[in-house]
């Protein structure tokens, strides 16, 4: 069977885990409105009768302001050096800008096919797209140029055929029923801090970090303790809600979710913690998985 890994990269909002979830017709990735929703590289997986593609999510590369968007750069940088090949989502809504040249410049290092897969044509005219496509043939020499509407589903059989024409005979990676390789944990948290981008604003989203503190089970329910880091008391506040409003609206969309993902009863309880500066801080960024220990890789 043909086999590889896909890196999905971009700039922030380009719609690369929307991609990713419907080219697994699942969600594996949290997506959001705001921009710097994906912090980690993720692995999804997509298993047929000739091909098996493991597609790396990789977080939007991105202007730094803080250690922790250093560090998701850097992220997004290393998942593209140990694939087969790099999409390179362009969100067609947006005119081309000095992030796109940024990106640009960092794939003339590759050796790899580079697809340019142009994302969100639902939102443009066809005339637009056309003329919009033949401005990105003269930016890089593109091994494939892909128009494709991921929230839609629109062209992305094509997507997956020609990517398989560019595989390599291989062996399976995975087994046949696995779409991501990520701990339960990860997903705990991650659905939680989608709940929180979706019903928070301004700086509030990126100045959150989930942990899962504590899982234990009783009787036919999984109870599960998830603290969430904040950077000042103000953020607490907020994430608290008048008479504990937020909190509560947040632990009943992320608890309905999860039992709908994990299929059993959960019981969600949520705790605010202030964790001064956490973004800036190496050894609390290590701590919550953001920083990789260098032996690991």
């Amino acid at each position: 069977m043909k086999s590889g890994f896909v890196a999905l990269i971009g700039r922030p909002n380009a719609g690369k885990s929307t991609l990713m979830n419907a080219l697994l017709k699942q969600k594996v990735a949290i997506i959001s409105p705001k921009p710097q929703t994906t912090r980690n590289s993720i692995r999804g997986i997509r298993t047929d009768e000739d091909s098996q593609i493991i597609f790396v999510d990789t977080p939007g590369i991105h202007k730094a302001k803080h250690e922790l968007g250093a560090q998701m750069n850097k992220e997004a940088a290393s998942s593209a050096s140990g694939v087969d090949m790099i999409y390179y989502l362009v969100d067609a809504s947006e005119k081309f800008g000095s992030g796109d040249e940024y990106v640009l410049k960092m794939l003339e290092n590759t050796h790899l096919p580079v697809f340019l897969i142009y994302n969100k044509i639902d939102l443009i005219s066809k005339e637009h797209l056309l003329v919009q496509l033949n401005k990105w043939k003269d930016r890089f020499n593109f091994e494939e140029i892909i128009p494709v509407s991921a929230k839609q589903s629109e062209n992305l059989e094509h997507l997956i055929e020609v990517t398989k024409e560019h595989l390599e005979e291989g062996i399976q990676y995975y087994p046949s029923d696995m779409v991501c390789d990520y701990p339960e944990q990860f997903i705990m948290s991650e659905i939680i801090r989608e709940k929180l981008l979706y019903n928070t604003e301004q700086e509030i989203p990126h100045s959150t970090a989930v942990v899962i503190e504590r899982i234990r089970r009783r009787r036919d329910t999984l109870i599960i303790n998830a603290m969430i880091l904040v950077e000042r008391d103000s953020q607490k506040g907020i994430i608290i809600g008048k008479q504990g409003a937020m909190i509560k609206k947040v632990g009943l969309q992320a608890r309905e979710e999860l039992e709908s993902i994990l299929g059993e009863k959960i019981f969600l309880e949520l705790f605010v913690r202030v964790e001064k500066d956490w973004r800036n801080r190496k050894s609390k960024l290590q701590q919550l998985g953001y920083i990789q220990v260098e032996n690991e890789r």
